[in-house]
């Protein structure tokens, strides 16, 4: 008997073709994609936003995503400008 493949939920199905088209509007790989979303703590913060993003232009979650990654970016970077250097 064939093993059956767990369908992923419409959620899952909506996340990885964000990505996909994400990845294709910055010129980059899923893959980056994907890591720079993980290491900016936003892969959940973009699933639980498929409500929104499902019913509207994928420009409007783009420009979503970009003001997240400039305002995490931003915080990043004022908290390693205010650590003190050891050398």
């Amino acid at each position: 008997m064939p093993m059956r493949r767990k369908e992923l939920s419409n959620e899952m199905q909506f996340f990885a073709y964000l990505l996909e088209k994400y990845a294709e509007y910055k010129g980059e790989s899923a893959t980056n994609v994907l890591k720079t979303f993980d290491e900016t703590h936003l892969t959940e913060y973009i699933k639980q936003m498929y409500p929104m993003y499902h019913t509207e232009r994928l420009e409007n979650a783009f420009a979503d995503i970009d003001k997240s990654l400039a305002h995490g970016y931003e915080l990043k970077n004022r908290r390693s400008q205010n650590q003190p250097h050891s050398g």
